[in-house]
């Protein structure tokens, strides 16, 4: 027994699952031969579940404490993982303080994971007129509902209106009357094609002519012949037939379908099926790679100086000053090397301009990867990276997911942008996530922004990071002139027009008359942030969480933007039945109506989350403001990135306040660099830009910094303002919430957290607990927890492990069961 055991090949699968473990499955003896590192494969998971892993070991150790199961499948004839993976895998569990299975759960698109389902089917010697036993009611329907077609389980329950099917199912089974069957189906289908091409015996001159004198009377049918041999030449190129065109293409072209039923049944043409790329096909570069100027050129030789000594480079260049013909240039010299590149950008709305422009200079070499695609796209990108077919990906902070075999630079673009920052588990950065990939593919990796974070600056200053910094803008584009109109000011002289000043609206219409185009910035969605009872001062709230609702006009709805609850605008307050609602400050939406309210003539979009959600939406909206269909954009934080438009002349910022005075020790941060980067947006050619803020506090320093351009300045007194208060880069932070549906347990699992944790590492800085200005999401109460430790404080990896363990002890009480710990490293 022993001997044999020994011989019996076992697997450990790394399993989509939070749990912190390997699991070892049994291989079974047919499947021994396609066993290989890093394949994916199919297991049981529990008594039902059925889930995809990747193999990680192969070994011949039986487990010692369960029984093994077997594995069901091997998927993949070669691995579509690397070894980079897996330990960048690692990494991001152990630094994240996650588990290898979340991380997986995150990385693998949803078309490479497996899905199943018990379906039921007749039995085929099921004897429906002399049937052998009796039945009751219920398994008649389900008999009749099954006698022609499989059904899934969850549609029959839904079908008796039943919770539970097993034991009518048994007693189906029993009597042999159905089959249960387990279908697994991969998520991934390629795309398949339609194509039309002459029939084999019709491919000769004379066979051919034959047929248009049979068909002289019938235009329609000769109308596709014709179509089909001017994309199909086979007199010239007989083989050009088995290429065929689409089905699609010829209907439209002819325009008729009867006809082609008609052919097709005659055998003059047939029709066959294609494996399709999901994207458009892309050309061959048709673009050289763009001549760098003076400095650019300067610059660029820094950068490659610093590769040279193994460090990473941050790249400050101010908003428009060429950084992307820098990355262009640098990304050619790694596909010329025989190496790969991604391009990583925040946001999705990013990505049409950029896209376009790597297009033209990169052709068929380019992948592009977001959560906009679907899985069946994600995964093509992914094959095609896997195989080396993409040389170069741009992609949001998901990419840095992909299976790169010779990754040899790497571009972070807007390296400052809190959206590089996952909101779930794995809560990574993929600013720096990106780091460590480049470190363990050896590869260059270069961190570009107008505006750096403070944590990269500090890395530059220190010669963690080689600095190469771009002054001035490229060509004779100039900065913007940046000027701020006094809100209580234009409140106090009534020159208030909604949400509008009096020199912001005469700026609106100037910069119109001039044929220019204003960019509106509002960082807040919806119609308005709340409504309001001018009686009470009630506002409606969410039931799932402690917020206000948003209330958007075009949907007519109060949303809660956290967990998506909706209830309609009531029609008087809930409090105490005043109708006298109100609805203080604008969002996106009211902003909109405002301006088209004073501007009728003008054509007006926004740009926020509302308006994007579509796959193309993005694309289309800038499109149209590119294009000059659109005047004015209204928009959020999408409109201040990146983004290159000509004839932008005015930029107007609302709501500043609302940016700077945040409570957050990143406010004033986050406020200098949105504006610099909104206001980057207009001057990007031969004009000179304007840039516009309304505020109530023109005073504040941050303003000054803005005005004149100092972003270094800026820095530096940031540096010293966190040096001062012992927050990041001077410290790192650890935030752990206790979420809980009973708002006492969640107070008390924090402080036995917080109890624990003093006597386990009495040294460590602890802010709290104390609930978040959003102290309820999702019907769960929230504590927080902040941890600062000293960067310079070794141990990181062992003070997180004992975190780690007070959490676990803590939920082993049966009061804690239902308690959850969520550790968020380097929260923003």
């Amino acid at each position: 027994m022993e001997s044999s055991e020994r011989l019996t090949k076992f697997a450990d699968i790394l399993l989509p699952v939070p749990i912190p473990r390997l699991f070892t499955y049994r291989v079974p003896t047919l499947l021994e031969s396609e066993l290989q590192h890093l394949k994916r494969v199919i297991v049981p998971f529990g008594p039902k579940k059925i889930l995809t892993g990747l193999i990680l070991n192969i070994h011949e150790l039986p487990p010692a404490d369960y029984e093994a199961k077997s594995l069901l499948e091997i998927l993949d004839t070669e691995p579509l993982f690397t070894n980079q993976q897996i330990n960048l895998f690692k990494w991001m569990a152990e630094y994240y303080m996650c588990t290898e299975g979340e991380v997986l759960n995150a990385a693998m698109p949803s078309g490479l994971k497996l899905s199943s389902e018990s379906l039921i089917q007749i039995n085929p010697d099921f004897n429906y007129e002399e049937p052998a036993f009796a039945f009751s009611e219920k398994e008649w329907v389900i008999l009749n509902r099954v006698r022609y077609e499989t059904v899934s389980y969850s549609d029959l329950a839904k079908f008796l209106q039943v919770k539970s099917l097993h034991s009518i199912l048994k007693s189906l089974r029993l009597k042999d009357a159905i089959v249960i069957i387990e279908e697994i189906r991969e998520n991934y289908k390629p795309k398949k094609e339609k194509r039309i091409r002459f029939g084999s015996e019709f491919l000769s001159n004379t066979a051919l002519e034959k047929v248009f004198q049979e068909i002289g009377t019938k235009p329609k049918q000769e109308a596709i012949l014709l179509t089909l041999l001017k994309h199909l030449p086979i007199f010239q190129e007989p083989s050009i037939n088995n290429k065929g065109i689409a089905k699609s293409l010829l209907i439209h072209e002819s325009d008729t379908t009867s006809a082609l039923k008609t052919l097709l049944k005659k055998g003059i043409i047939e029709e066959f099926e294609v494996t399709v790329p999901r994207f458009p096909e892309m050309k061959e570069e048709s673009e050289a790679i763009p001549v760098l100027s003076t400095f650019q050129k300067e610059a660029r030789e820094k950068i490659l100086e610093h590769f040279n000594t193994n460090k990473p480079v941050l790249l400050h260049g101010v908003t428009g000053s060429g950084k992307t013909e820098i990355y262009i240039s640098l990304i050619q010299d790694a596909i010329e090397a025989g190496g790969q590149a991604l391009f990583l950008l925040p946001e999705i709305a990013l990505t049409t301009q950029m896209v376009r422009r790597l297009l033209r200079v990169f052709g068929n070499k380019l992948g592009i990867y977001h959560s906009k695609f679907s899985d069946n796209e994600r995964v093509e990108v992914w094959t095609k990276v896997a195989n080396g077919e993409v040389r170069v990906v741009i992609g949001v902070r998901s990419s840095i997911f992909l299976p790169f075999e010779n990754l040899s630079l790497i571009v972070v673009d807007e390296e400052h942008d809190g959206s590089y920052k996952q909101d779930r588990t794995p809560r990574y950065q993929a600013r720096d996530t990106a780091l460590m990939l480049a470190r363990l593919h050896q590869a260059k990796i270069i961190l570009g922004s107008g505006t750096p974070s403070v944590e990269s600056w500090y890395l530059a200053k220190n010669e963690n990071f080689g600095l190469v910094e771009l002054t001035q803008r490229f060509g004779n584009a100039q900065l913007p002139k940046i000027d701020t109109i006094h809100l209580g000011l234009e409140k106090k002289l009534k020159r208030l027009k909604g949400s509008f000043s009096r020199p912001m609206l005469e700026a609106i219409q100037s910069t119109l008359e001039q044929n220019q185009q204003i960019i509106l910035f509002q960082n807040r969605r919806g119609y308005a942030p709340c409504i309001e009872c001018s009686d009470c001062g009630s506002t409606p709230q969410c039931m799932n969480c402690s917020v206000s609702l948003t209330y958007h006009q075009f949907k007519n709805a109060l949303i809660c933007h956290y967990c998506g609850y909706k209830e309609k605008i009531p029609q008087a307050c809930s409090s105490c039945g005043s109708k006298s609602l109100l609805s203080p400050g604008p969002g996106t939406e009211k902003l909109e109506e405002e301006v088209k309210l004073y501007f009728p003539s003008a054509t007006v979009n926004r740009m926020d989350l509302d308006t994007t959600r579509g796959k193309y939406s993005h694309e289309n909206i800038l499109n149209d403001f590119e294009s000059g269909k659109t005047q004015i954009l209204v928009g959020t934080q999408m409109v201040s990135k990146g983004l290159d438009f000509n004839k932008v002349g005015l930029v107007g910022v609302f709501d500043a306040d609302r940016l700077m005075h945040f409570p957050d020790f990143r406010s004033q941060e986050r406020a200098f660099q949105t504006i610099t980067q909104v206001s980057g947006r207009t001057g990007r050619r031969d004009q000179k830009g304007f840039v516009l803020i309304q505020t109530f506090d023109p005073e504040n320093r941050l303003f000054n910094y803005l005005k004149n351009h100092k972003v270094a300045d800026f820095l530096d007194t940031q540096l010293d303002d966190r040096r001062k208060t012992f927050y990041p880069p001077y410290s790192r932070l650890i935030e752990i919430s206790f979420r809980h549906p009973d708002k006492r347990t969640s107070l008390e699992g924090a402080q036995a957290f917080a109890q624990s944790l003093g006597k386990s590492i009495p040294t460590l800085t602890t802010l709290g607990p104390a609930e978040p200005p959003i102290g309820k999401i999702r019907n769960e109460f929230i504590q927080t927890l902040l941890l600062k430790i000293p960067r310079s404080q070794g141990k990181l990896q062992e003070i997180k492990s004992k975190l780690i363990r007070i959490g676990e002890v803590l939920t082993a009480d049966q009061k804690m069961k239902r308690l959850r710990i969520i550790y968020d490293v380097d929260p923003i």
